[in-house]
């Protein structure tokens, strides 16, 4: 019998939903964001002035490694994000940005797993409403640059709040002439959910 309990015990135990387990961890969860800013143009690369307001749903996964764990618990962990942007112009030549964008999330947690530094730095693609206006973007299809320095603040074991620095280039990586792109850099604040 005891043959029999011993593997069954080591089944159930491997069973068991990682949120009932004693070393559970935020960043070890699938998660889904809603994230808002507002980011007002840095370069001139555009004689235009922009003000964006960028409303995201990102998606972070389970960490996928560690790349320094300390002695305390304090971990820094590397994480994927995927988020669909919908990116409202209150000033410049377009009136919208529909796009995708993709990063690696490196994020720096205390040893309670309640608070954590973060930065991320990917892009993707999207399109736009190019309508000619000289210094605007010369053609729908653009690309997108982003990166976010910020800090997450754990409500409870299901939900976060983030805060954080963020900037983002778009550009049509010179396939119209002349191609000024959009520089723009403001805050973005978030709500995050655990998803399992």
């Amino acid at each position: 019998m005891t043959r029999f309990y011993l593997p069954a015990l080591l089944l159930g135990l491997l069973a068991t939903p990682p949120a009932v387990r004693a070393d559970d961890h935020p960043a070890d969860h699938w998660e889904v964001a809603v994230e808002a800013g507002y980011l007002e143009k840095v370069r001139d690369n555009s004689p235009l002035d922009y003000v964006i307001v960028p409303v995201q749903i990102a998606w972070r996964s389970p960490a996928a490694f560690d790349l320094w764990q300390g002695d305390s618990g304090a971990r820094l962990r590397v994480r994927n994000r995927i988020a669909v942007i919908l990116e409202t112009y209150l000033e410049g030549a377009e009136d919208y940005y529909f796009a995708f964008a993709g990063a690696p999330s490196f994020e720096l947690w205390n040893a309670a797993a309640t608070d954590a530094l973060f930065f991320e730095i990917g892009g993707g693609f999207g399109l736009t409403n190019a309508n000619g206006t000289p210094g605007g973007q010369g053609q729908d299809f653009t690309v997108n640059w982003f990166s976010q320095l910020g800090a997450r603040h754990q409500l409870d074991k299901q939900q976060a709040l983030t805060a954080a620095a963020y900037f983002t280039h778009h550009s049509n990586l010179g396939m119209t002439d002349p191609n000024p792109g959009i520089d723009v850099l403001g805050i973005n604040l978030g709500w995050v959910w655990q998803l399992d």
